[in-house]
């Protein structure tokens, strides 16, 4: 039977289903108010993992999250993102994961979040024109300090997955991968060999129009929806997959939530597996 829960190590541990708030609106008005209903009532259906990140509307989602939800309760899992940065009169995002521009990245985040230790950091983007010995070796200090207790990265190669696992031990990577799109199955691979948490980002995919006709199909038959069977296969297809699907309404919250009980016999999750192969 698959577990419902992933161990990080002996002081963390998380249901594997979680939330990820980058879809909360945070303006105020109604927009946020049903925000913060969503965000709360996701810990009230036992979740105990939540992702935002700084480029989430520049740390609004950070700081709607800490309303909804500080102080917040045992073995909820806040984690968060550093590495992207506005810049010029537009103010366009772009990377930058030089160590001065990350150290005021996490002091903000832990200010936010109302946080004194972020449990989970990730880094969102390798930056290409910092060295990566740089960039980890922050955070490797921010570790050594307390401010951070694990360290974590986003799309990344399995390349770049083993040179930065010879600088600094690494918890989580969160790549794009859903049942119909497996660009990164590799890196899914390599997290499931060294026990690493993969949280796939995008985890639902509407596809082409024939392998929706064939999820909606299992969904059918295995009497839940096609939100949940992309989900409930996710569940099933590696114990240290952690689907982080997001929403701004309680209605497809509780749809999503639902996923960890369906059940796809071995028949089904044989078709899903087949939707990724060649023609």
């Amino acid at each position: 039977m698959t577990s419902s829960v992933f161990r990080f190590d002996a002081g963390l541990e998380v249901r594997r289903l979680g939330f990820g708030a980058m879809h909360l609106p945070t303006e105020p008005g109604p927009a946020r108010e049903a925000s913060l209903r969503v965000a709360r009532r996701a810990v009230e259906l036992g979740v105990t993992l939540i992702d935002t990140a700084y480029l989430y509307g520049g740390g609004a989602n950070e700081e709607l999250l800490a309303e909804a939800l500080h102080p917040y309760p045992d073995r909820l899992l806040v984690t968060t993102k550093v590495g992207v940065e506005r810049s010029g009169p537009s103010g366009e995002w772009r990377l930058d994961g030089r160590p001065a521009v990350q150290r005021t990245q996490v002091e903000q985040s832990l200010r936010r979040l109302r946080l004194e230790r972020l449990e989970l950091l990730q880094l969102h983007r390798i930056d290409p024109e910092t060295p990566l010995a740089d960039q980890l070796g922050t955070l490797r200090e921010l570790r050594a300090e307390g401010k951070v207790g694990r360290i974590g990265l986003s799309e990344v190669t399995v390349a770049e997955l083993d040179q930065a696992r010879r600088i600094v031990d690494v918890a989580s990577v969160q790549n794009r991968y859903n049942v119909l799109d497996r660009e990164h199955e590799p890196v899914l691979e390599a997290c499931e060999r060294a026990g690493i948490a993969f949280l796939p980002w995008r985890p639902i995919s509407a596809g082409a129009s024939g392998a929706k006709a064939e999820v909606a199909a299992v969904a059918a038959e295995a009497g839940g929806t096609s939100t949940q069977v992309a989900l409930a296969w996710l569940l099933s297809r590696s114990p240290v997959i952690l689907p982080i699907p997001g929403t701004a309404r309680v209605d497809h919250l509780e749809e999503n939530l639902a996923a960890q009980g369906l059940h796809l016999s071995q028949a089904h999750r044989a078709r899903l597996d087949r939707l990724h192969e060649p023609a």
